[in-house]
């Protein structure tokens, strides 16, 4: 657990069955089955897991950040805070856009916990200025000088023959010598896992921050930093800049000391 919930979040008491993480691929199967689908949808899920350490040290290695939010185009409706599912926001090939000024990017085409989260606050799904902050503080080498998106993408082989490269293709022409790749809605973590685990083959240090804990250790990543927060909180609590310095932080020690995958 990144960091312990407080206020907004009223918890109930604390039972077995809530102490554990919400497991989102029953779940979703449940819900598929309910609207007359008989095969659930099979989840990526690999055996062997790519890894590389990272060799420099962080105060000198360039960081790229991943996404699956959307840059915001204000001619495809509300995708403000509080917005419904917006299914025409969404963008389906891998993006890259400057870093400064910082990018308008917004999660109303996927799926997050919208009874719990409002998606007023970027920084609980977009870690930039927390990565910023670290930058101008040292912790980091310095950021590339775009943000990637990668689309969510149901269909695997895309992702993987498609997506994946092209995003590794951008990193590589900017420099980018690790990522930390972030995902929001449940399909979205099974997306950045599979470009984390072509980004790792290759030869770029990754680490993922995310909510969805059993869909990401299905699949198999090098280093995951679990949040048990709402889906669209991966980064750290809204409004609450030290919660989201504290989970990059953790993410970041992650990234340079982890020895193995699976971590």
């Amino acid at each position: 657990m990144a960091c312990a919930p407080r206020s907004p979040y009223t918890l109930p008491a604390m039972t077995d069955d809530l102490a554990q993480p919400i497991a989102y691929m029953p779940r979703i199967a449940e819900y598929y089955r309910a609207l007359g689908f008989a095969e659930p949808y099979r989840y990526a899920h690999f055996d062997d897991v790519p890894f590389v350490p990272l060799v420099k040290p962080l105060a000198s290695t360039r960081i790229a950040l991943v996404t699956t939010a959307a840059p915001f185009r204000p001619e495809l409706g509300d995708q403000g805070p509080g917005a419904p599912y917006n299914a025409a926001a969404k963008f389906f090939e891998v993006y890259a856009v400057p870093a400064e000024p910082p990018p308008d990017l917004r999660i109303s085409h996927v799926t997050y916990d919208r009874k719990h989260t409002s998606a007023e606050d970027p920084g609980t799904w977009l870690p930039f200025a927390a990565l910023k902050a670290a930058a101008q503080d040292g912790r980091i080498g310095g950021l590339t000088s775009r943000v990637y998106g990668m689309p969510t993408n149901r269909s695997q082989r895309t992702s993987i023959d498609i997506d994946a490269p092209a995003l590794l293709e951008l990193i590589r022409e900017d420099g980018g010598e690790a990522a930390v790749l972030v995902p929001n809605c449940p399909v979205c973590h099974q997306s950045i896992s599979l470009a984390a685990r072509h980004l790792e083959a290759n030869g770029i240090p990754t680490v993922v921050m995310g909510c969805a804990k059993d869909i990401v250790e299905h699949a198999g990543v090098p280093r995951f930093l679990f949040s048990d927060f709402p889906l669209g909180n991966a980064a750290g609590r809204p409004s609450d800049p030290a919660s989201q310095r504290e989970t990059l932080t953790m993410a970041l020690s992650l990234l340079a000391a982890a020895t193995a995958p699976r971590m």
